[in-house]
């Protein structure tokens, strides 16, 4: 193995360790990144996928399945509202700068619902082409980042509480991972258990937002709504069910929680940094200022919108 390669596992262990927090491990990916550092590109894709959705089904054994619907089911209107609202600005904004259909119906999906699967989804159903997803998860991808580094400092500054805190991430965050890692970096168990609930009771959205895009779009799904289903049953999202139905029905398992969340905030840790060691300069020119634009206010808009009502409306 080269020194490089040595120097590139080693910032990998010390980022998987606890003491450095995950927008930290984040920085530290994309400054390896823009260093010309990374190493291991195909590998560290994979691992930090496979790390990052076994990490979550962890989390699983710590969530009563109970809580979840009730997270689910109160939340529904809320849900719908800022969906909703998230697909207004982003056709808004499409049309006032000339973006197409396609794109829009892309990087709205990603932003209201979870980042990487939404797209993924909503692009197969439509055909999309391979330019309009990479575009979009791209810019996802971005935000993703600052998301990161941005939450936790802003949830401690206006001093929200662990139930407020996680609520704006799982509905403001795009994909699971970010999710993930924006909840734990506020470092308590509750807002990141929180988090993950609720970014979970959104996921089922995907199936009436890919509808509604194959409704738009007169364009027939590839698949129908079996399709949809199954991007939105993913293995890991099925397996952090089981695990927490494991958790309701054997609560003995909550004596275990501290070593659950230690070893699960390692692996975020890990996954994170292998995350943002994967960008690349020519990935963030191929995103364009346009569909950037359209990501961020989108974004922006939902991220404040909501904080303002979960603030009046959640303690």
């Amino acid at each position: 193995m080269t020194v490089s390669g040595a120097f590139y596992l080693l910032l990998l262990a010390a980022c998987m360790s606890t003491l450095v927090p995950p927008p930290m491990a984040l920085a530290v990916g994309v400054v390896t990144a823009l260093a010309g550092l990374s190493r291991f590109p195909e590998a560290s894709r994979r691992v930090s996928r496979l790390v990052m959705q076994t990490c979550i089904v962890l989390l699983g054994l710590r969530i009563d399945l109970r809580e979840l619907w009730q997270e689910a089911s109160s939340g529904f209107a809320f849900a719908a509202a800022t969906i909703v609202g998230a697909f207004v600005v982003g056709f808004g904004l499409g049309r006032l700068l000339g973006i197409g259909r396609e794109q829009t119906l892309l990087v709205s999906s990603g932003t209201a619902i979870c980042g990487g699967s939404a797209i993924a989804a909503v692009g197969s159903a439509i055909r999309a082409s391979s330019t309009s997803m990479a575009v979009a998860t791209g810019a996802i991808f971005i935000l993703n980042a600052v998301a990161l580094a941005v939450f936790p400092l802003l949830g401690r500054a206006i001093n929200l509480t662990d139930s407020q805190y996680g609520t704006w991430v799982g509905v403001a965050v795009h994909d699971m991972a970010s999710v993930a890692g924006a909840g734990a970096a506020y470092g308590t168990s509750a807002a990141l258990d929180t988090a993950m609930v609720v970014k979970l009771s959104r996921v089922v959205w995907i199936l009436p937002c890919t509808v509604f895009a194959v409704w738009l779009t007169g364009t027939p799904a590839t698949g129908g709504a079996g399709s949809a289903w199954r991007r939105a049953a993913q293995p890991f999202l099925i397996g952090f069910l089981l695990a927490s139905l494991t958790r309701t029905l054997v609560p003995a398992v909550g004596a275990h929680e501290v070593v659950i969340k230690t070893v699960a905030t390692g692996g975020f840790g890990g996954a994170i940094f292998l995350i943002g060691a994967g960008l690349s300069v020519a990935a963030v020119r191929s995103v364009g200022w346009r569909v950037l634009v359209q990501a961020t206010v989108t974004w922006v808009t939902l991220a404040t919108a909501s904080l303002v009502a979960i603030m009046a409306w959640k303690v």
